[in-house]
């Protein structure tokens, strides 16, 4: 009986430990997104968001990005299952250099700080009102590449047998 208890416990602590966020954006946070905070002002609040970058400005003393936000997983990662799914837009500033050619337009950036205010950012003909976050954390999470997986032996039944097939093997029983 206490080994099962202690199986599941381990299998448990195993698993959460697959869903939680890396070290830098571990905390308590404030359940807001950016659409939120726009609508209900909410100067001062501790936030943990993430998205796309869409800019990259460095500037003399610090860096903003403007980025459209996105739902954030377990771990605190941007998703990209609902590419369509967005929390609207926001503006995120770290004090220092951060170079726009890493920081490139559509990779991927968890911010964790707090909102320090709002600014107005013309999109095509429409002023649209962003929330500023003084940033103590800028996460940018490493591209994810997809990659084509053939079993191996090939085989395709079409041309009867893969290339490493021997004389016995195959389907028709060579």
């Amino acid at each position: 009986m206490k080994l099962r208890i202690l199986t599941l416990a381990a299998v448990t602590a195993l698993l959460a430990a697959c869903a939680t966020a890396p070290k830098p954006l571990q905390g308590a946070f404030t359940p807001v997104n950016p659409r939120d905070a726009v609508a209900n002002p909410q100067v001062g609040a501790s936030v943990r968001w993430g998205g796309r970058i869409i800019e990259t400005n460095p500037g003399q003393n610090n860096t903003c990005f403007q980025l459209v936000s996105r739902p954030l997983s377990g771990s605190g990662r941007p998703m990209s299952s609902a590419p369509d799914a967005t929390d609207g837009r926001f503006i995120a500033c770290r004090a220092g250099f951060y170079d726009p050619a890493v920081f490139t337009e559509g990779r991927e950036v968890t911010f964790v700080g707090r909102i320090d205010g709002y600014e107005t950012a013309r999109i095509g003909e429409y002023d649209y009102r962003l929330p500023r976050v003084a940033a103590d954390v800028v996460y940018l999470w490493p591209e994810v590449r997809e990659v084509e997986v053939r079993p191996y032996p090939f085989y395709d039944p079409y041309w009867g047998r893969g290339p490493y097939w021997g004389s016995r093997w195959g389907w028709w029983g060579w």
